[in-house]
């Protein structure tokens, strides 16, 4: 009896649950270019562009393994409108009565496959099962990625000197938050260049997707297995011994510093999290890197990477019309590439343009930064970041952005909103150097929008988070101001939030 199997774009990874309960000498892989899949969100084109290649790839390394691939290209005579109609169709072509698919990472699909009957197996590429995850979270007032993190660590023994911590410490965070120093030498990252396979697909999406908000070319992304191991190996050679102490640094010259730029690769299976984790403590075990870069890469993998996961599965389907602060204001036009006066805003999102790519301090400092202090509405925020990035899928992006970034889930991620004030943007990046606006002055109109809307953004929250430990320092200090100090604060970020909504250049 025929099987379909059913392959996502995100699951192009050979050990995949689905194909090893399947049989290639009968079953048929179902793969699809699905236009509801490509325009649910406007997805960057280089998105687009990596995924489509890299599915057009891993169905032919299935064929020369030995499977029937059933595969429908996005330009094909009979393109596939949605998931169920590939499914359908491939049904009726095969005369297959089950159809089996690996447990996808959006409950908007996992809805439409149950819907279908479709038999749903547990994706078991990650390092925590869902039952894993629940039996920690199980009673736990606060779940805190630190504790999760150091279970995983155990239950994998990685970085681990017999039932303790390599070093003495899980973590090593306190060593990873140097800011940019004068003369840093970046080396050069590997890029891929396009085949003729990911020729036709840059082509297709540009005939396809002239109008969606980012730039195609030119494409530097690994498309296949080797091509992602290529970058890992790339990385872990020449950027992993600095990546600790800089990783939360920002330059406006550097897009891409000492980072991993394999996120994209893990997300759509094209590398296994526990291999790229092992591969990293070997380099420490090598004498390569130092522990502080490699615990600190690890955990966003084996920590923050599988705990946002849970914390998705766990949370259940309504995590992201959650909106614990009730913001509601409309994303303003410069996240799509409209002028701004903000130097750290324009070059954030200029990269995002450009690369489909900005590191986790860009996206939670900057642009998650903002849109917390200027209550932007956290559902339009989730959507623009799984629209702008290579890496994002709901499973991963929607914790990340509602959780961590917006604190729309109460509290749930994080324990307090990670805001600042534009002293921290200016410790840490150069983005200051080329502004309009002044971070060292506070009030008028030249003042950094930060140093106002930070202010605003805790007195219009007060009620919230004044008892909240890590927070009720900053309320002292604003009791500590000259009242006109304060009343000017609160007037000035009034009168540029009223700009920001009129739609001026801010």
């Amino acid at each position: 009896m025929v099987k379909l199997v059913l392959v996502l774009g995100d699951q192009l990874s050979e050990g995949l649950s689905a194909l090893k309960a399947a049989d290639k000498a009968t079953d048929v892989v179902v793969m699809a270019e699905v236009r509801a899949e490509a325009t649910y969100v406007p997805h960057h084109p280089k998105k687009i562009a990596l995924i489509f290649a890299a599915m057009r790839k891993f169905a032919a390394h299935l064929r020369a393994q030995g499977w029937t691939v059933d595969y429908t290209a996005y330009d094909a005579p009979e393109p596939a409108g949605s998931i169920r109609e590939a499914l359908l169709r491939g049904a009726e072509t095969h005369g297959a009565p089950e159809m089996i698919a690996t447990r996808p990472g959006e409950f908007r699909l996992i809805a439409e496959l149950e819907e279908m009957g479709v038999r749903l197996l547990e994706d078991d590429r990650f390092i925590a099962s869902h039952s894993e995850f629940e039996a920690w979270a199980s009673g736990r007032k606060q779940l805190r990625m630190e504790y999760f993190y150091r279970e995983m660590r155990r239950k994998t023994g990685l970085l681990m000197d017999g039932d303790k911590p390599e070093g003495g410490k899980w973590n090593f965070d306190h060593d990873n938050r140097k800011p940019p120093a004068k003369g840093m030498a970046f080396p050069e990252r590997l890029r891929t260049e396009p085949d003729g396979v990911t020729r036709e697909v840059i082509d297709l999406v540009a005939r396809e997707f002239p109008d969606n908000f980012g730039t195609l070319e030119p494409f530097w992304f690994a498309t296949d297995a080797e091509g992602a191991q290529a970058c890992l190996s790339d990385f872990l050679t020449h950027c992993l011994p600095t990546f600790g102490d800089y990783q939360d640094a920002m330059l406006a010259d550097q897009k891409f510093l000492y980072h991993g730029l394999i996120s994209f690769y893990l997300n759509i299976g094209l590398l296994d999290p526990l291999a790229v984790c092992h591969q990293a403590e070997a380099s420490y075990r090598a004498g390569h890197a130092p522990l502080n870069a490699v615990e600190g890469f690890i955990r966003q993998i084996l920590g923050w990477r599988e705990y946002i996961r849970g914390i998705y599965f766990h949370e259940g389907p309504d995590y992201t019309t959650r909106n614990g602060l009730g913001h509601t204001r409309a994303l303003p036009a410069f996240f799509w590439g409209a002028p701004t006066r903000m130097n750290c805003i324009s070059k954030a999102v200029a990269q995002t343009r450009d690369e489909a790519y900005a590191h986790h301090i860009q996206r939670l400092m900057i642009t998650g930064n903002f849109a917390l202090l200027a209550g932007i509405d956290p559902g339009e925020v989730h959507e623009w970041y799984l629209a702008v990035y290579a890496d994002a899928f709901e499973w991963v992006e929607a914790p990340n952005t509602i959780g961590m970034s917006q604190f729309a889930d109460g509290g749930v991620v994080a324990s307090k909103p990670y805001v600042s004030s534009g002293a921290y943007i200016n410790k840490m990046s150069d983005y200051c150097k080329g502004c309009s606006y002044s971070v060292t002055t506070k009030i008028g109109d030249k003042a950094c929008p930060f140093n106002l809307l930070y202010w605003d953004f805790l007195l219009r929250h007060r009620e919230k988070f004044q008892g909240n430990p890590r927070m009720a320092q900053m309320y002292r200090t604003w009791e500590r101001m000259d009242v006109t100090r304060r009343e000017a604060v609160l007037r000035d970020a009034g009168r540029w939030l009223k700009r920001l909504d009129a739609g001026e250049v801010v």
